[in-house]
């Protein structure tokens, strides 16, 4: 019998997709710290973010929707913003306009709270269109136009715009074509309970102040980090017959029995993006149907109407996605 012990195999390199996840889940683990529970809730603003995109936070008021923004801009070392929208905020209050200074007698921009990597857009729905409009065009476009000269954003920039699904009196609701701007649309629910009673006593003791202390966040990431990561991201591979499937799900909400308007063809973009991001936080370089299926009601919900009678009923968008993915067939692949 050989005394020697077998050499163990040498280990296999990182995928471009595990390196990938690994750095994710390291964002993860600081943002966990002050974000308590509702590990769906954050993995789908990773996929934005990865992916490039906005996101439209819905949920009651006093969710820890600020404070997992704050959380998550400490973590990746970016700029954050906060804007809280209202009825009488003007475009210039978010974009930034020109001011005239009289001791040179010449006008200087000042600029906006848009110039910033994360922004949180408060009650966005809470401010009227033409407001909605200026902060949905930097979005878009990723930069600003003040007094005719253009200003471009510095990248990562994200905008994580909330509202309060209960209250809409005194509200000015999105309209189809700026809500197509996100996305996803992620939907933020009370927390579970053991995540409450840990978040209450993290908060409550020893300590007077209402909030995390995000001190205890670490800074994992910076802005160069994130562009490559969304770079490496939208290179992630992505099956002919995944694309397919993909666009099979979007074509069918245009169709589907009791919704009334379905997703356009920048659902089917969104779906695919989303898709290549949620594959990186499975630590893949590929995307899978599954990856598609799981993300396709954040990608899409906001971008179908439910015709009036299920409305009645009481139905929702997941509902109606859910059905539809039910029978919509994937590569068996």
């Amino acid at each position: 019998m050989n005394d020697q012990t077998a050499a163990a195999p040498p280990a296999l390199p990182a995928t471009p997709g595990t390196a990938l996840s690994a750095r994710v889940d390291a964002v993860r683990e600081e943002v966990s710290k002050a974000f308590i529970g509702q590990p769906d809730v954050l993995d789908q603003i990773l996929i934005a973010l990865l992916a490039g995109g906005h996101v439209l936070i819905e949920g009651v008021p006093g969710l820890g929707k600020t404070l997992l923004v704050r959380a998550l801009a400490q973590a990746l070392e970016l700029t954050y913003a906060r804007v809280q929208f209202t009825p009488d905020l003007m475009p210039g209050d978010v974009s930034g306009h020109a001011v005239y200074d009289p001791k040179t007698e010449s006008f200087k921009i000042r600029r906006g709270p848009v110039f910033t990597h994360i922004l949180l857009a408060d009650e966005i729905n809470r401010a009227p269109a033409k407001t909605q409009s200026a902060l949905l065009e930097v979005m878009q476009e990723g930069q600003v136009t003040i007094e005719g000269k253009s200003f471009e954003l510095a990248p990562p920039f994200i905008t994580l715009a909330t509202q309060n699904p209960v209250e809409q009196e005194g509200t000015y609701p999105l309209p189809e074509a700026q809500l197509d701007r996100f996305l996803l649309k992620v939907l933020i629910d009370y927390p579970a309970i053991e995540d409450e009673k840990r978040m209450v006593d993290a908060i409550t003791t020893g300590r007077t102040a209402a909030d995390f202390d995000l001190s205890q966040v670490g800074r994992v990431l910076g802005a160069a980090d994130i562009v490559a990561m969304q770079r490496d991201t939208a290179a992630v591979r992505v099956d002919p017959e995944v694309i397919d499937y993909a666009v099979r799900i979007v074509a069918a909400t245009r169709t589907w029995p009791g919704i009334a308007l379905g997703a356009g063809p920048r659902g089917s973009l969104a779906l695919v993006r989303a898709a290549r991001a949620q594959a990186v936080l499975q630590g893949r370089d590929f995307v899978t149907p599954d990856d598609v299926r799981d993300i396709a009601r954040p990608a899409l919900r906001h971008r179908i109407t439910l015709a009036p009678e299920l409305q009645i009923e009481g139905q929702s968008p997941d509902d109606a996605l859910r059905a539809l993915l039910a029978k919509v067939d994937a590569p068996r692949k």
